[in-house]
C-alpha cells in the first residue's frame, strides 16, 4: 500500500495529553528525520532567491510604477503616481507599501544609496520566502512523507517560476509566502488544531495582499465543514475556531482601513475597491482594458516556468483517483478526501484565472506553493508505483534500471530551469546596470530628468536615479495612461499630500493623458533601446544613432527577441563559435544618453 497520504487521517485524531493517568510520561512519537535537515533547507531556498533579489530583472512594469514609486514616494518625498493611487479610485493600499517602506527605509541608514535600499527589501523579501517554504516543507515531512517534502523542495529552489515570484515585491508574492503558511496550518495540527490561524494566513494574503487569494482557502473551508457535518469532527469546536480565524482577519482588516483612511484622507476599503474595479466596474472599465490574452496562456506560461513540474501538477488529480479506484492504495475515505482536498486548490485557482481574459504571469503565484505540492504529491506515487515490487507492470524491472532511467529524467528538468534562469537574467538585466554612471560626482543637478520614451516600461524605479533626479516621460507610440507624479508640496500640506490630493489628468479607462509628457528638448538624460534593423516612426525616432544630439554614457547588451529563435528565447545559449545562427542569441543594446552641450 503506498503511504503518500496516510497520516493525514491521523491529523484528525484528539490530541492526547503528554502524560497518562498516572502522571507519567506516554510514549511520543519518533521524531521525523527530513531527508534534508531544515537548516540546509533553508539555505538551499535562500541562496536561490537571494540570486534572485541581486539579479533577477523586474519582469512586469506594474511592479515597478504601482510598489517600488509609492515606496519610494513614502520614504524620498517624491516618485511616480499611478491612478489606481488617486484618492478618487484607492484601488490600492497604503498599509501593504508601509509594511515595506519600514525595511527599506532602515536600510537606507545602512547602505547611504537609494540602489542599496532597493536590494536590501529584495534581500528581505527572499528570505521570508524562504522561511514560508521551509515551514511548509517541514509540515510535508512530517505530515505526509518525508520524501514528497523533498521534492517540493527541488521544486521551489530551482524552479523559475519561484525564482521569479520569491523577491518581487508585488502582492501576489505577498500572497504566495501567506498561502504557504496557511497551507501549512492546514495540513500540520502538530500540537493542536490550526485551523484558526490558516484562516489568519490566507486573510491576510487577501487582504494585505491581493483579495482574489482567498479563493485557496475554499477547499479546506469546504472539507473542514463537511467533516463537522457528517461528525467526524466536533461542530461546536469547528465554527469556534472559525470564528477565532475570523476575527483575527477582521483585525488586520481595521488596521488596514485605518492606515489607507490616514494616508488617503477618506474612508478607503481597498480589497473591495479592488474586487469591485476588476468585478463589477462594466463597460469600458475593469482589467481586459489592459490587454487580454488566449485561453492557454497559463498552460504555456506554466510548462515554461516549471516544464516537467507543471505537468505533474496537472495530473496528479487524475492520478489519486486511479490509484484509489483501481489500485485500491487508499484504504479510508477520510484519507482520499484529505488528499483531494490538498490538491485542488490548484485547479480551482487555474481555472478562475483561465477563463479570464486578462492574463498575466504573476496572477498565478499565489497558487505556486499548491502546484508544488500537487507535483511533489504526483512525482512519489509514481516512484512509489514504479518502485514496488508488487506492480504487475515494473515490478520485475531492477532497480538500478529504474533508477538510472528515472535520474536523467529529474536532472533534465532541473537543469532546463536552471537554464531558463540564466537565459533570463543574461537577456533581460541591463535596465538595471546603465544607472550607476548617474551616481558620479558633478553629473546631475536638481533639476536634471531622465526622459523614457518607448521604453518607459522597463524604467526600473526612482530607487536607481540620484537624489532629486525625477523621472519623465517623452511622447512614444504607446497611446494608454502614463504615471504622473506625485504632489511634492511639503508647506501647509501636512504628512504625505502626494497621497490625498487628488492629481490631474488621472483615469480608470487606460486614456491617453498629453500632459504626461514633457517635450524632448526639456530632457537632460534619455533612456532608449535599439535593435539592429529597427526602423525609426515620428514619435519614436532612433536617439541611440542620432550622436549629433546625444552621446552614450552607458549601454548594455538587451536581447532582441525578434531575431532570436523560440530555443534560444526560452533558455540560455552559450556564445560558442560551433552554435548554428538561428539558435543563437541575437542582441540589441538598451543605453543611458546624455544631451550634448550645444
Amino acid at each position: 500500500m503506498d503511504p503518500t497520504l496516510e497520516d493525514f487521517k491521523r491529523r484528525k485524531e484528539p490530541i492526547r495529553s503528554p502524560r497518562g493517568a498516572r502522571g507519567q510520561q506516554t510514549p511520543r512519537p519518533a521524531p521525523t528525520k527530513f531527508f534534508l535537515p531544515l537548516n540546509i533547507a533553508f539555505y538551499v531556498c535562500f541562496a536561490s532567491h537571494l540570486l534572485a533579489a541581486l539579479y533577477a530583472p523586474i519582469q512586469d512594469c506594474d511592479e515597478t510604477f504601482n510598489y517600488w514609486e509609492p515606496l519610494h514616494y513614502l520614504n524620498h518625498g517624491y516618485g511616480l503616481q499611478t491612478w489606481e493611487y488617486s484618492p478618487e479610485f484607492s484601488i490600492r493600499s497604503w498599509a501593504y507599501i508601509g509594511l515595506h517602506a519600514l525595511p527599506a527605509k532602515i536600510a537606507g541608514f545602512f547602505g547611504g544609496s537609494k540602489t542599496f535600499e532597493f536590494y536590501a527589501l529584495r534581500i528581505v523579501l527572499a528570505f521570508i520566502c524562504a522561511a514560508t517554504e521551509v515551514r511548509l516543507y517541514s509540515a510535508t515531512s512530517r505530515t505526509i512523507n518525508p520524501r514528497i517534502g523533498v521534492i517540493y523542495l527541488m521544486i521551489v529552489a530551482f524552479s523559475p517560476g519561484f525564482f521569479y515570484a520569491s523577491s518581487a515585491f508585488l502582492p501576489s508574492s505577498f500572497a504566495m509566502y501567506t498561502s504557504a503558511l496557511g497551507l501549512t496550518c492546514f495540513m500540520d495540527w502538530h500540537g493542536g488544531s490550526k485551523i484558526a490561524a490558516g484562516i489568519m494566513w490566507f486573510g491576510i494574503g487577501a487582504l494585505l495582499g491581493w483579495p482574489f487569494s482567498g479563493a485557496l482557502i475554499i477547499p479546506f473551508v469546504v472539507e473542514e465543514w463537511l467533516m463537522a457535518v457528517v461528525g467526524q469532527a466536533d461542530l461546536f469546536e469547528t465554527f469556534r475556531r472559525f470564528l477565532d480565524g475570523g476575527v483575527r482577519c477582521l483585525v488586520v482588516l481595521a488596521l488596514q482601513i485605518s492606515i489607507d483612511t490616514f494616508f488617503y484622507h477618506k474612508i478607503a476599503v481597498v480589497p473591495w475597491r479592488i474586487v469591485a474595479y476588476n468585478v463589477f466596474s462594466g463597460k469600458d472599465r475593469g482589467p481586459d482594458i489592459f490587454g487580454t490574452e488566449p485561453w492557454d496562456y497559463y498552460l504555456r506560461n506554466l510548462l515554461l516556468n516549471f516544464n516537467m513540474w507543471f505537468i505533474l501538477a496537472a495530473i496528479s488529480g487524475p492520478l489519486v483517483l486511479f490509484q484509489s479506484v483501481i489500485l485500491r492504495q487508499y484504504p479510508t475515505k477520510q484519507t482520499l478526501l484529505r488528499t483531494l482536498t490538498f490538491l485542488s486548490p490548484f485547479y480551482l485557482w487555474l481555472v478562475i484565472f483561465t477563463i479570464q481574459p486578462h492574463k498575466e504571469e504573476r496572477f498565478m503565484f499565489p497558487a505556486y506553493p499548491f502546484l508544488a505540492l500537487n507535483a511533489a504529491i504526483a512525482f512519489h506515487s509514481l516512484l512509489a508505483w514504479i518502485g514496488s515490487t508488487d506492480s504487475f507492470i515494473f515490478g520485475k524491472i531492477p532497480t538500478k534500471l529504474k533508477l538510472a532511467a528515472i535520474l536523467p529524467i529529474v536532472l533534465l528538468a532541473i537543469n532546463t530551469g536552471l537554464l531558463r534562469i540564466v537565459g533570463t537574467m543574461t537577456a533581460y538585466r541591463a535596465p538595471l546596470r546603465i544607472y550607476d554612471s548617474l551616481n558620479a560626482s558633478n553629473l546631475t543637478q536638481e533639476d536634471n530628468t531622465v526622459c523614457f520614451g518607448k521604453d518607459w516600461y522597463r524604467f526600473p524605479s526612482s530607487h536607481f536615479l540620484p537624489d532629486g533626479i525625477h523621472a519623465k516621460f517623452i511622447k512614444s507610440e504607446f497611446d494608454g495612461l502614463l504615471p504622473g507624479d506625485f504632489h511634492e508640496g511639503k508647506t501647509g500640506f501636512g504628512f504625505f499630500p502626494g497621497t490625498w490630493l487628488i492629481p490631474p489628468g488621472m483615469n480608470d479607462r487606460n486614456e491617453e493623458d498629453p500632459a504626461k509628457y514633457i517635450d524632448v528638448q526639456h530632457c537632460t538624460f534619455l533612456v532608449d533601446s535599439y535593435m539592429p534593423g529597427m526602423q525609426a516612426t515620428e514619435h519614436e525616432p532612433l536617439y541611440i544613432l542620432d550622436e549629433e544630439h546625444w552621446e552614450r554614457m552607458a549601454c548594455a547588451p538587451f536581447l532582441d527577441a525578434s531575431r532570436t529563435g523560440t530555443l534560444a528565447r526560452t533558455i540560455w545559449i552559450p556564445e560558442l563559435p560551433f552554435i548554428p545562427p538561428r539558435y543563437r542569441r541575437h542582441w540589441g543594446e538598451h543605453c543611458l544618453l546624455r544631451r550634448r552641450k550645444a
